[in-house]
């Protein structure tokens, strides 16, 4: 059976997904294509697919027409499948921590997210920035974000109870990067695109740093904390 029209009581309730009030209520979110649909069952995060590919098949597997899927979809010209993911639940922390204060934009947050697994911080903090299920920070993860522990909670909060972390904050100072004492756990804070981080905040970590740079007043929070990730990551 294929579904065909755009007004079928399925096909209504799962665009709702496209709004967090929904996500946050069912505890399921969206992706398109078909990396992501390849993640997403990697990590047993499917809960159902809709698709044109009849050569994806499955008992949670739903054929639709193009119309139907380009519905579904947030992008102009979508691959042929979206799949209606389970929210992750939170795990231990690890020993590397990002810590993002109000970082707003999506493709910031995704760049981030990425860089995090890459350099070992596989727990991420996130206190009044971008919803993480946002369809942008999905798609500039690429597939990052099933594999990260995810915490949504006050910074300072976070902090308080869990004083066993050496706090790196992102801000201009007179510390460099190379006064940094890596240590076993260690959490980078990055901060607002705007405003940076909360001066609250800057007081609470063990050192602040600037990074080095020329020509230009600064970097975009998505390379600055990739940078500062790296190196202080296992294998910098």
């Amino acid at each position: 059976m294929k579904i065909t029209s755009v007004n079928n009581s399925l096909i209504k309730e799962m665009t709702k997904l496209h709004q967090k009030k929904y996500r946050d209520r069912t505890g399921l979110f969206l992706v398109e294509g078909y990396h992501l649909y390849e993640e997403a069952k990697k990590h047993g995060l499917i809960d159902r697919v809709f698709t044109t590919d009849t050569s994806i098949a499955g008992d949670n597997v739903t054929y639709v027409s193009d119309h139907v899927l380009q519905k579904l979809a947030n992008t102009k010209s979508p691959q042929g499948v979206v799949t209606i993911c389970k929210m992750m639940t939170e795990n231990p922390l690890t020993n590397r921590i990002l810590i993002c204060d109000h970082v707003q934009d999506p493709g910031n947050l995704g760049t981030l997210m990425r860089s995090a697994l890459a350099f070992g911080f596989e727990t991420i903090v996130l206190d009044h920035s971008v919803d993480t299920y946002n369809d942008k920070v999905l798609r500039s993860t690429q597939g990052a974000l099933f594999q990260l522990n995810i915490i949504n909670q006050d910074i300072e909060t976070f902090m308080i109870e869990n004083p066993s972390y050496y706090y790196v904050g992102t801000a201009l100072s007179n510390h460099k990067m190379t006064d940094i004492e890596v240590k076993e756990k260690m959490a980078v804070i990055v901060g607002n695109e705007g405003s940076g981080i909360r001066e609250s905040v800057l007081e609470k970590a063990d050192i602040n740093v600037t990074i080095p740079i020329q020509h230009i007043d600064s970097l975009n929070v998505g390379v600055a904390g990739s940078i500062i990730m790296h190196f202080v990551s296992d294998f910098a």
